[in-house]
């Protein structure tokens, strides 16, 4: 009788999700050029589980999404988040208001401010951290007038030039 000698056990390397550098970065275009950003916070996002696979996927857009404050609670409005294509009769409504999660003081803080001078809350970016959580970074924003818009028109196309003039 041959005597098998011992194999080492299998070495399997699990990457956990902080491991993991996600890409996955849905940005508000829009909201850059319509209005003049005063302050941002980031700020946690309430979702089910297929809300979490569709971001991960890429299938949000946040192109008419704004914030409202409701019963002392901040809700993200609009934010459209596309069903999950492998979800089953649990999958979520894309257009739900989604609540946002800040402490307190911040909540207070930022409602004394819109009550107060007018100004809004939009959503800038979504993305996923370094931990896996969903993130939504909001802002405290102004409407800009059309000439504002038209001057910063001209100061991109400024920089294009000028970019295009570097490189020859």
């Amino acid at each position: 009788m041959a005597v098998e000698a011992e194999k080492p056990p299998l070495r399997i390397s699990i990457r956990t999700m902080s491991a993991i550098k996600s890409d996955i970065l849905i940005k508000n275009k829009k909201a850059y050029f319509e209005y003049e950003i005063i302050e941002s916070l980031e700020a946690g996002i309430q979702l089910v589980g297929t809300e979490i696979k569709s971001i991960r996927n890429g299938k949000a857009n946040l192109t008419d999404s704004y914030c409202q404050f409701f019963n002392n609670e901040l809700y993200v409005k609009n934010l459209h988040i596309s069903e999950y294509e492998l979800g089953t009769c649990n999958n979520h409504l894309a257009k739900r208001d989604r609540k946002l999660l800040l402490q307190k003081r911040e909540l207070q803080k930022w409602q004394k401010k819109i009550k107060e001078s007018g100004l809004a809350l939009i959503p800038l970016k979504l993305f996923i951290n370094d931990k896996g959580l969903a993130k939504l970074e909001v802002a405290l924003c102004r409407g800009k007038k059309v000439y504002d818009k038209r001057e910063s028109i001209k100061e991109k196309d400024n920089r294009r030039e000028m970019e295009r003039s570097s490189k020859y």
